[in-house]
C-alpha cells in the first residue's frame, strides 16, 4: 500500500521532484558524478588543482560521450592539460562543425557540446577564460566585419551559452577574440582547425596546511604561514 501511495504521489509531483527521487534510487551515495578518486558528491565543493586536473579532463571526456553525433565530432574536440590549466578546444571543419561558416551562433552540435561541458564546469570554483580564433582567410575588402569581430563574437556566444547552463557568473574572468593571431597550425594558416573556440580552466593553488601547533618566534610571536600565490594567467 505504501509503495502504491509513493507511485501515485510521484505521478502528481513536479518534474524536478521526480528527477530528484529517481536520482537518489540510481545513486544513493551521490558518488556517480565525482571528480577524482577521493571526492564524494556532485563535485560542487571540489577544487581542481595541478594534481588532479587530469581527473577533470577524464570526467569531461566521459560526459561528452553521451552527446548526440559524438562520433562525427570527437576528432574536432581537443583537451590538453598543461602545468597551469586545462585547455578545451572545439575546432571547425571546412564545412563548419560547431558554428556555421562565418556565423557567431553555435549550431545544434555546438549547443550540445557546450551545454554538456557547462554542466560539468559549473560544479567547480575554478576560473575560466574563453577565447575565439579564426583562420587567416579575410573577409572581403568592402566588409566592415572582420575576423576580429567574428572571433570575439564566437567567444562571447560561447560565454553566454555556458553561463546559461551551469557556469557561474563569477567563473568567467576573460573573454577574448584573437582573430588569426594565435593559429593552432601556423604552417597552415588557412586550415579550418585554426577556426576554434577555447575554454581554459585555471587550476587553483593549494593553500599550505597549517600545523596544529604553529611554531613561535623568539619573544613569543607566532610565525605566520606564507600566503600561496595564484596561478599566473595565460597571455
Amino acid at each position: 500500500m505504501m509503495a502504491l501511495f509513493i507511485v501515485l504521489w510521484l505521478l502528481n509531483s513536479s518534474k524536478q521532484i521526480q528527477e530528484a527521487v529517481g536520482g537518489y534510487f540510481k545513486d544513493p551515495t551521490g558518488t556517480s558524478k565525482k571528480v577524482g578518486s577521493d571526492m564524494q558528491g556532485s563535485g560542487q565543493n571540489f577544487t581542481v588543482t595541478k594534481d588532479n586536473m587530469a581527473d577533470l579532463k577524464q570526467q569531461l571526456q566521459t560526459a561528452i560521450r553521451e552527446v548526440p553525433n559524438i562520433e562525427k565530432l570527437k576528432n574536432h574536440i581537443d583537451m590538453t592539460v598543461t602545468n597551469e590549466r586545462l585547455r578545451i578546444e572545439l575546432m571547425e571543419s571546412a564545412n563548419g562543425t560547431f558554428f556555421e561558416s562565418g556565423s557567431a551562433k553555435p549550431n545544434s552540435d555546438g549547443d550540445d557540446i557546450l551545454i554538456t561541458l557547462a554542466h560539468e564546469l559549473g560544479k567547480l570554483p575554478n576560473k575560466i577564460y574563453v577565447e575565439g580564433h579564426t583562420d587567416a582567410k579575410p573577409y572581403s575588402q568592402n566588409s566592415t566585419y572582420t575576423n576580429w569581430e567574428l572571433s570575439a563574437d564566437r567567444a562571447n556566444a560561447t560565454r553566454r551559452l555556458i553561463q546559461q547552463n551551469g557556469v557561474g557568473s563569477d567563473q568567467i574572468t576573460q573573454v577574448r577574440g584573437f582573430a588569426d593571431q594565435s593559429l593552432r597550425k601556423p604552417d597552415a594558416p588557412l586550415d579550418p582547425a585554426n577556426r576554434r573556440v577555447s575554454m581554459i580552466v585555471q587550476y587553483l593553488v593549494k593553500k599550505p596546511e597549517e600545523d596544529s601547533k604553529p611554531a613561535a618566534k623568539e619573544g613569543g610571536a607566532e610565525a605566520k604561514p606564507s600566503e600561496s600565490q595564484p596561478a599566473k594567467p595565460e597571455h
